[in-house]
């Protein structure tokens, strides 16, 4: 009877890891999912901030050199 009792929590107790081990699974998942979705998110926003970047180089390229106007620096 010991061993029958022995053998019934053993199997309850792989029946729960079994649980556990779907639930990680799942989990796993969405959390591959979602660094799949950041990564594609960060990816977006460093190809716009490249962007952002080249548009104000060729702003401040357009600037006309203060020191070719005399203008000092800060001055209106």
């Amino acid at each position: 009877m010991a061993n029958q009792t022995q053998i019934d929590q053993i199997a309850e107790r792989v029946e729960r890891l079994l649980v556990r081990y779907e639930e990680l699974q799942r989990t796993n998942a969405l959390l591959s999912k979602q660094v799949d979705t950041l990564t594609q998110e960060r990816d977006s926003l460093k190809s716009r901030l490249s962007a952002a970047r080249a548009r104000v180089d060729a702003l401040l390229e357009r600037l006309p050199d203060m020191a070719a106007t005399g203008s000092p620096k800060g001055s209106a």
